[in-house]
């Protein structure tokens, strides 16, 4: 085919350079020349259009092919993608339930841990208040003592000062004057001691409070965590829990 364009290539060229006859648009052609690529052509063509008669007969055959092949193709990339979704799916499936699991696991631990730092801080506020109560009891006997022994002794001295005619009204009012004195005293120590049971009863107060903050966050912390992703923990490091040995709690949000 690719002579045939060539033939014709080269006639075009000996008819646009060949001399025009005057007076009309005609020209003069060397006719050996243009016979001879003439007969190129004609050679040439018969066997062009038995190749392209060959390629339209197959052309149905070379078709089939192709589509055949490229159902086969796709019917296996269609297979390939579901047999990897499926395995994904299958795995996302598995990460997702060991998570949940470890999550759950994590929260309950952390709860028992937490019921266990609450029964601590029961204890520890029922031994305060009956530290307390005793700390109140001793100071208030100790009160009582202590007016018993300053009416006695008011007493034996009012007996005393009576007992001298010549200083009885001084003896009343010195009477007077310790008997009040001795009352202000033992409302000063029953107000000390009332004072001392508040105080500590608040700071134990603001303990079991601050113990129970804690252990809130934490659990808050640990459904948060569970609702919004996963992370997956070191199984080597174990969770701080507060200690409670006299300072503060651990914040979990610290």
């Amino acid at each position: 085919m690719y002579r045939v364009f060539e033939a014709l290539d080269e006639l075009v060229t000996i008819i646009e350079e060949a001399r025009g006859v005057p007076m009309t648009s005609n020209c003069i052609v060397p006719r050996g020349d243009s016979l001879e690529l003439l007969d190129e052509i004609r050679d040439a063509i018969p066997g062009e259009l038995d190749d392209a008669q060959d390629v339209l007969d197959k052309r149905d055959e070379i078709v089939g092919k192709a589509e055949h092949e490229a159902a086969t193709k796709v019917s296996k990339a269609t297979s390939d993608a579901e047999n990897t979704l499926a395995s994904a799916q299958a795995e996302a499936e598995r990460i997702m339930a060991e998570a949940r699991a470890m999550a759950d696991r994590m929260i309950s631990e952390a709860e028992q841990r937490a019921d266990q730092e609450i029964e601590k801080g029961h204890a520890q506020y029922e031994e305060l208040v009956g530290r307390a109560h005793a700390e109140a009891e001793r100071m208030l006997q100790a009160g009582r003592e202590s007016y018993e022994h300053a009416v006695e002794d008011g007493r034996h001295e009012q007996a005393r000062l009576v007992s001298q005619t010549e200083v009885v009204q001084a003896a009343h009012v010195e009477s007077n004057r310790i008997l009040e004195a001795t009352a202000a005293e033992a409302d000063r120590q029953r107000a000390e001691c009332d004072a001392y049971v508040d105080g500590k009863l608040a700071e134990f107060e603001d303990l079991l409070a601050h113990t129970l903050r804690t252990v809130g966050k934490g659990r808050t912390h640990l459904r948060a965590t569970q609702a919004t992703g996963i992370h997956t923990p070191n199984p080597h490091v174990q969770p701080v829990l507060p200690q409670n040995n006299g300072a503060a709690p651990f914040d979990y949000d610290s």
